[in-house]
């Protein structure tokens, strides 16, 4: 049986890239902290839900004792918590931001590596974000944990080299799914909606989570460092084409 571990599956990017992973025969492991839902997708899928906050060390621990031997491990879990300029920063939201997106991915990756290499051919997908390749006003936070994390996959990777894991980084730029920019945004819905006002075809969940599938399905000597993608009005972090 081919094992793949997804966390911050309850939602978003995470819920699609388990059907993906589902629809390539894969069984799913769907981490997440919201039961309810990730038991639902499960029984949809005919995967295993496993509650799991990835900023808990007992948690994490627990995942892994739950998954003795997996192939793939997508490191999904992550958020973005407030746009605050740097002057106004709020050293809480950075912590946060910090803790889930760079020390989760840590936790779980550390946690989960021996069921990995238990196979003799295992694949790790951290998916960070442009955010990670480039900063911006009013991203310092989100920015300085992406780069944290593209600079632990390049590490994870070099350390690896010799042993049966690829190390794969996915960095999407806007995509617009029910949840990361309200929760950005403390639920503010119309601060949320004009991320993508005018924007007439933002990625989906869905067109990541096909990304997703297709580094994890390459035959296992191609490594897909880096894959960038974008929606076709967003040329860069700072040239996106909006319809007026």
């Amino acid at each position: 049986m081919r094992i793949a571990v997804v966390t911050g599956a309850s939602s978003g990017i995470g819920a699609a890239t388990a059907r993906a992973l589902a629809g390539e025969g894969f069984h799913v492991v769907l981490a997440a902290r919201r039961a309810e839902r990730i038991e639902e997708l499960a029984k949809e899928l005919g995967g295993t839900a496993v509650t799991c906050d990835i900023t808990k060390d007992e948690d994490v621990a627990a995942l892994a004792a739950a998954v003795p031997e997996c192939e793939l491990l997508v490191n999904n879990a992550g958020g973005a918590f407030g746009s605050d300029y740097v002057e106004n920063a709020d050293v809480a939201d950075w912590q946060r931001m910090y803790d889930v997106n760079v020390l989760g991915t840590l936790r779980v990756t550390k946690a989960l590596l021996p069921a990995i290499e238990r196979g003799g051919r295992g694949t790790i997908v951290i998916i960070s974000s442009t955010a990670g390749l480039i900063a911006y006003e009013g991203g310092g936070g989100y920015a300085a944990a992406k780069h944290a994390q593209t600079a632990l996959a390049e590490t994870l990777r070099l350390e690896l080299c010799g042993r049966p894991v690829r190390v794969v980084e996915i960095d999407p730029g806007m995509v617009k799914t029910d949840e990361f920019a309200l929760v950005r945004f403390g639920g503010d819905a119309a601060k949320a909606e004009a991320v993508y006002a005018g924007v007439a075809e933002p990625l989906t969940a869905a067109d990541v989570a096909d990304t997703v599938a297709w580094c994890a399905t390459r035959p296992h000597h191609v490594n897909v460092d880096r894959l960038v993608l974008r929606p076709l009005a967003q040329a860069a972090q700072h040239k996106v084409h909006r319809v007026q």
